[in-house]
């Protein structure tokens, strides 16, 4: 059995520890804000709606913009898109804070800050967690995942009360600027950060060709659709106590912000336990039933909170959802990292991000909606139900345990010497693969042809097809296009190690003394000149 890595591993990185240490500063700040935001919304707004609307809000941009920042970490200097984000969300906390002290904050407004801080959010996220797996080696990865779900919710274990007494002594507008001096940490410790940059001779691809190469990768790789189905429902069903808590404490205990915070707290200090035993539990039980211990303990918690109307009781019962909270998301989020290469994975995260918090953002509008009709008792009760459905849900799509698997580039493949003079962005390219296949040996070769074809999808193939010659049936033809010749050396630059079992075994199965025939073609489309175009029949007229 393999030596357990040790949960402070990563701290010996002295990069890790800056940044972690950073962002512990950048999250109390943050989590200020958000008791700040949502206290003054149960303020100034009448509808509980409204109320909930404050963390669809923060959710809500990380749904939509995801895709887009993660596109942009696997083809730009994450650092600089880090730097970039965190110096917009600085601007727009400042701007929060200037309208909070004049008193010029609406409901509408106040949504409207929040929107764009998430917005910040959205284009930091997939750069800041795809660079982990750049600053740390693969085998800690889990645990620096974990460690950074740790450094948050030491923050909310604690930021939440802090916030919480803030407000009740200062009001919101002094937790708004809590905030804004929170960012110039994590601001710093960027500017020191100096990542290495990989060499890359082929041009950038457009952002169109880059969602859709993440699309490709995503769409052929089931262990993250998995993911991100049960992300979706982790986030839909589970926002449901942090989007009514505003309400819970108000309406249900009676109580005032300090109480709110405190309720905050109670969560963060169960999320701390649940990191802190992450790495045991993933010895002794599957991921899949960690996920479903998860959804259960929401569930669990969830009623009790619905039906409690002491303090004590409310706060004790937010244990439990603070563990599985973490629990699930840092595995949702490793899973997805362990089985991504790293030329696609902050596109990967960003599809894990847009189905989790897309699911937070719906559930907190759905959840809130229910409250503001039936009220948060009932709501809450709803919820749990729901969540015991996302338990179930595991049985049939089951996530996958930890592998081994290497993703590292297979490094195989060199560019042929071409007579054609072609720059990258010249295309179409048509690639035609001949081998020689007995009859005996067809059903494995359709097989591995099959497995071929996924492969071929994820990284970057189009309109793939596998045709045999009526003439010459022992001869069997693999085609595919791609888009540019940049994109068909990219293509074969993103094979991975552990794709060469399926590559091995059909060039055994090709009965040519040779390598497989590879023609490589260039797309040309005959256009009829225009004088045949533009030819009209001549009618006499004479006659």
């Amino acid at each position: 059995m393999p030596d357990r890595i040790s949960t402070l591993a990563p701290f010996r990185l002295p990069t890790f520890r800056m940044i972690w240490i950073a962002s512990i500063a950048s999250n109390f700040g943050g989590l200020i804000q958000a008791v700040g935001a949502a206290w003054m919304m149960t303020a100034i707004a009448s509808s509980q709606d409204m109320v909930a609307l404050v963390q669809a809000s923060n959710a809500l941009p990380i749904m939509l913009f995801s895709l887009v920042a993660g596109a942009l970490a696997d083809n730009y200097n994450r650092r600089s898109l880090m730097l970039t984000a965190q110096v917009f969300m600085l601007t727009v906390s400042i701007a929060l804070t200037v309208f909070a002290y004049l008193g010029l904050l609406t409901p509408w407004l106040l949504l409207m800050f929040t929107f764009l801080i998430g917005c910040g959010t959205a284009l930091n996220n997939p750069s800041w967690q795809a660079s982990v797996g750049d600053i740390v080696p693969r085998e800690i990865l889990p645990t620096a995942v974990t460690l950074n779900s740790v450094g948050f919710n030491i923050t909310r274990s604690v930021g939440p009360a802090i916030g919480g007494a803030i407000v009740a002594a200062a009001g919101a507008a002094a937790a708004f600027a809590v905030n804004a001096m929170s960012y110039f940490a994590i601001i710093y410790a960027l500017f020191r950060w100096k990542p290495q940059r990989a060499d890359d001779s082929l041009p950038r691809e457009t952002l169109l060709r880059a969602l859709s190469a993440g699309l490709g990768y995503v769409a052929m790789s089931p262990n993250i659709l998995n993911v991100l189905l049960r992300g979706l429902l982790f986030g839909l069903t589970a926002s449901a106590i942090l989007a009514l808590l505003p309400i819970v404490a108000r309406d249900l205990v009676s109580g005032g912000p300090f109480t709110y915070g405190i309720m905050l707290g109670a969560f963060g200090i169960g999320a701390v336990a649940g990191a802190i035993a992450n790495a045991r539990l993933r010895e002794k039980f599957s991921s899949e039933w960690i996920v479903r211990f998860a959804f259960v303990g929401f569930a669990a918690s969830s009623a009790v909170i619905g039906a409690s109307t002491n303090t004590t009781l409310t706060v004790i019962a937010l244990l439990f959802p603070g563990a599985c909270w973490v629990l699930a998301l840092s595995l949702f989020n490793t899973t997805v990292q362990l089985s991504t290469p790293r030329w696609v994975v902050g596109r990967a995260l960003s599809f894990y991000q847009t189905a989790t918090f897309g699911g937070i953002a719906a559930g907190s509008w759905m959840w809130g909606l229910l409250s503001e009709n039936f009220g948060a008792s009932v709501a809450l009760s709803i919820a749990s139900l729901a969540m015991l459905v996302g338990a179930l849900v595991g049985w049939r799509m089951p996530l996958p345990q930890f592998g081994d698997v290497n993703l590292d580039p297979l490094n195989r493949f060199n560019a042929p010497l071409l007579s054609l003079a072609l720059q990258p962005r010249s295309g179409p390219i048509v690639l035609q693969i001949d081998y020689l296949i007995g009859e005996a040996d067809i059903p494995e070769f359709l097989t591995l042809m099959a497995r071929r074809r996924r492969v071929r999808i994820r990284d970057g193939a189009r309109q793939w097809a596998l045709m045999r010659d009526l003439e010459h049936p022992d001869v069997w033809t693999e085609t595919y296009h791609t888009a540019t010749w940049a994109d068909y050396v990219r293509h074969n630059q993103r094979r991975m190690q552990m794709d060469a079992e399926i590559w091995d075994a059909i060039r055994k199965l090709h009965q040519g003394d040779e390598e497989p025939k590879v023609h490589r073609m260039i797309e040309r489309q005959t256009i009829p000149p225009p004088s045949d175009i533009m030819h009209k029949p001549h009618i006499d007229l004479h006659h």
